[in-house]
């Protein structure tokens, strides 16, 4: 019995479908790391609010507010070469406001708050990170490499401020 015909067929296609399985779990590691930047984006967002909120209440002083108020409308409207930089800003101008007046005592409720989203946003720090690492080992492989899998998609990476909020 002759196997030569089928191997010929069955081999070429197996090769196809193992780069059409490839192809497409890079496609969802690269949807996991979009996904887990807007997760990641959108609390960064709530976090700039709350600040912002936080600068506006009644008894905070005048240079506080203005230091607040700028570090949250920067992040709120950085572009993404920016943001890096304006989000750690903020974490900054959070971390003193905490450390060095009585604010937190007097609203627990807001900081309260601040410490939940706190907590989010470094598990959703987690998450991106452990996406873009999982991604960036996918697309180092050498049939993503040879055949281009990847295509024209970025390679996804972390910001620096990520690490001022672990």
């Amino acid at each position: 019995m002759n196997n030569l015909p089928f191997l010929l067929i069955f081999i070429p296609f197996l090769f196809a479908w193992y780069l059409n399985f490839s192809a497409t779990r890079l496609d969802r590691l690269h949807h996991r790391v979009e996904t887990s930047w807007a997760n990641l984006d959108a609390i960064l967002q709530r976090r700039a609010a709350l600040a912002s909120q936080i600068a506006h209440l009644p008894e905070i002083d005048f240079a506080s507010n203005l230091i607040l108020t700028s570090a949250a409308t920067q992040a709120r409207s950085a572009d993404i070469a920016a943001r890096s930089e304006a989000e750690s800003g903020l974490s900054e101008a959070l971390r003193l406001l905490r450390d060095e007046s009585e604010f937190p005592h007097q609203y627990p409720e807001v900081f309260a708050e601040m410490d939940v989203i706190t907590e989010r946003l470094r598990t959703a720090i987690a998450l991106h990170r452990e996406a873009v690492a999982s991604t960036s080992a996918r697309r180092r492989s050498l049939v993503i490499r040879v055949f281009r899998l990847a295509g024209k998609a970025p390679l996804p990476v972390t910001y620096p401020f990520e690490d001022d909020l672990l």
